[in-house]
């Protein structure tokens, strides 16, 4: 798994690609902690190059969502997520958690 930070006027893009599972997780978490940590709750997660995403990825996910949210603060949005990942976050029932858009630019203009 590999992340990669882009920050932009009014939120940061966070790219995710390869996989996010156990082993995994727990750095992706770190990653979108750090980015509340320094005062950023309004985050994009880039999903183009994402392969797999487990259970615990999801998690995580729902983890940031929470905190961003927390006192209005801000928002996770997903980006690009692709249709094997999009069909398991239908079944989790977290397509109605997330706003989802098809181009990561778009993401960002949605704030």
């Amino acid at each position: 798994m590999e992340i990669s930070i882009k920050e932009f006027k009014h939120c940061n893009m966070v790219s995710v690609t390869g996989r996010v599972d156990s082993a995994t997780a727990p750095q992706f978490s770190q990653t979108m902690d750090a980015q509340m940590e320094k005062g950023v709750f309004k985050l994009v997660v880039d999903m183009s190059g994402l392969e797999y995403m487990s259970s615990a990825g999801f998690r995580a996910l729902l983890a940031a969502q929470r905190n961003c949210k927390r006192y209005n603060r801000g928002e996770v949005f997903l980006a690009s997520v692709p249709d094997r990942i999009r069909e398991a976050l239908e079944l989790a029932g977290f397509t109605e958690l997330f706003k989802t858009f098809a181009d990561p630019l778009e993401a960002v203009g949605g704030f």
